[in-house]
């Protein structure tokens, strides 16, 4: 989470300005019966805090609910987001203890059950490259123009609270109308009637997931998880994470991981869980601050998501488990080539038992065994199946945790269209990368590429190369000037500000083609990619 406690207010003239639109920022009616739940007993220094802060405009009502505040459920960045509004534009002073009480009371008994935000999860992780599916086009047209689709997706109102949100639009960003997407149609008409009722059926404020989530009782993360994940730019990862519990849903945390190449990297630092599943950790990785964002299971036994550094670019995907069962997290790399010999690793807890890696792949040799991993030199004889395989150790299996390929049929450039930003070059923003890697394919049943039915290799060795996207992008040298890109697919964009060596005095702005190039046989397959390196983001928002 972002401490935004010490970010300036806005001018008295925009204070007036936002001060018709100021009630929609916290929600607008009453929850009836679950807000009253779920906020009736906050304990004394809470409702304290709540009341000194919040209660000169919200104030409590018999029932102990406030007006607006008691109307809208959102995901931890959600709260975070509507704090930092109401220190803009009201002038609410609160320390950063105070901000993460109020975000930390405001998830739990207002927030998202996990089924509510596992759609929008690739935003909270903050994905690079990633892009949105929007079921409904209509509401991506109204409400995905200026953020994200999950923006919306990760609130919970009901019509009426809606109607406050599209008027406090309106009052802060009075030209929406006149967008493109907006002055074709009777915008006020259907953003003030259709839209409100519309949000309400899609994102509703009261539902029986929330309702059944609020029974959840959290569990005790302490003690040691076994964790395997994938770092793009430098390959699979292992390890393991150690928790113990320091106060109420807060935990240290101390991460110990080895690279595919025997780096080994290690972390310390905290990890708050809101609403019972939310895992928002901050940690020092081998010296570089990193933040989590995972979700935890509903029984408490596994973690998943991604930890990413400052540029939200730099970071890896992580799953981690309990120790205490027999399980199979990973096969280290997930694939062999028939008729090669390859050293695999088997990540799990509790192994034991001979290595089983399906019909027609022998295991040559064990090379090292123990109950949290098991590394073997195999080979993938004449009699193996292409595809996916199941992978046992002794008698704990997982499914499709091996692929054996006899040729590369395709290559993907991951993440196929994405963004870098320049910076640095004196200014106060540093430049943000771009990192891709090469994914194999399998042609499917259907002998062709490019289907649903192909199948993923995984990550490949690639050279990698930039090229000028288009005729424009030659015309204004985007590729001399865009920035480099290295062996491990790992984009730098060029320096902030205008330079006086490209046309127009213009700053390094570049539309560039990425290509990987991956060695088969013999042969190469080649993936291609598109990359924009465009200015700086000067608002970083916790929900884009």
């Amino acid at each position: 989470m972002t401490d935004l406690s010490d970010k300036p207010a806005r001018s008295a003239p925009m204070k007036r300005r936002a001060a018709h639109a100021c009630a929609a920022l916290l929600g607008g009616g009453m929850i009836a019966g679950l807000a009253t739940a779920a906020t009736a007993a906050p304990d004394a220094a809470i409702a304290a805090l709540i009341e000194n802060k919040c209660g000169s405009c919200h104030e409590q009502r018999p029932d102990g609910t406030r007006p607006r505040l008691n109307a809208v459920r959102k995901s931890p960045e959600g709260w975070e987001l509507t704090l930092h509004r109401m220190q803009q534009w009201h002038e609410v002073a609160l320390t950063a203890e105070q901000q993460r009480t109020l975000v930390k009371y405001l998830s739990d008994t207002q927030g998202l059950a996990p089924t509510e935000a596992e759609p929008f999860r690739a935003v909270l992780e903050r994905r690079p490259g990633h892009v949105e599916e929007i079921d409904d086009a209509e509401l991506g047209t109204f409400c995905a123009r200026c953020h994200t689709y999950a923006r919306v997706g990760l609130q919970r109102r009901d019509a009426d609270e809606w109607l406050k949100l599209v008027h406090t639009h309106v009052g802060q960003w009075p030209t929406l109308e006149y967008h493109a997407f907006s002055r074709d149609r009777d915008w006020w008409h259907v953003a003030t009637t259709e839209l409100p009722k519309r949000l309400a059926a899609k994102w509703p404020l009261n539902s029986a997931a929330w309702t059944e989530w609020q029974t959840h009782k959290p569990a005790d993360l302490s003690g040691t998880w076994r964790v395997a994940g994938h770092r793009p730019g430098k390959g699979d990862y292992q390890g393991t994470l150690t928790v113990a519990r320091i106060g109420d849903d807060r935990y240290s945390v101390r991460h110990h991981l080895v690279l595919q190449d025997g780096t080994v990297l290690d972390s310390e630092g905290e990890a708050v869980v809101y609403t019972g599943y939310e895992w928002r950790g901050s940690v020092k990785l081998d010296g570089q601050p990193v933040r989590e964002v995972f979700r935890l299971s509903a029984d408490g036994s596994r973690l998943e998501g991604r930890w990413f550094a400052n540029d939200a670019v730099t970071g890896g995907d992580l799953v981690a488990v309990r120790s205490g069962k027999p399980q199979i997290l990973a096969v280290q790399p997930g694939y062999l080539k028939a008729g090669q010999t390859t050293k695999l690793t088997v990540v799990g807890t509790d192994l034991k038992g001979n290595v089983d890696l399906g019909p027609g792949i022998t295991v040559r040799k064990v090379e090292s065994a123990s109950a949290d991993s098991v590394t073997v030199l195999a080979e993938a004889t004449a009699a193996a199946g292409i595809g996916a395989h199941a992978v046992a150790v002794g008698s704990t299996r997982q499914a499709d945790a091996l692929v054996v390929y006899d040729k590369v049929a395709a290559v993907q450039v991951e993440p196929a269209y994405t963004v870098a930003r320049v910076g640095g070059n004196g200014g106060p923003v540093p430049p943000v990368p771009a990192q891709f890697e090469a994914i194999g394919f399998l042609a499917g049943p259907d002998g062709k590429t490019g289907t649903a039915d192909d199948v993923r290799i995984g990550v490949m060795p690639a050279a990698w190369s930039l090229a000028d996207f288009d005729a424009e992008a030659a015309a204004m040298e985007d590729l001399k000037f865009g920035g480099k890109i290295d062996d491990t697919g790992l984009f730098t964009p060029g320096g902030a500000g205008p330079n006086p060596a490209r046309i127009y005095s213009t700053n390094n702005a570049a539309n560039l083609k990425v290509t990987a190039a991956v060695k088969d046989g013999a042969g190469t397959v080649e993936g291609t990619g598109q990359l924009i390196v465009t200015v700086q983001r000067w608002n970083d928002a916790p929900v884009r």
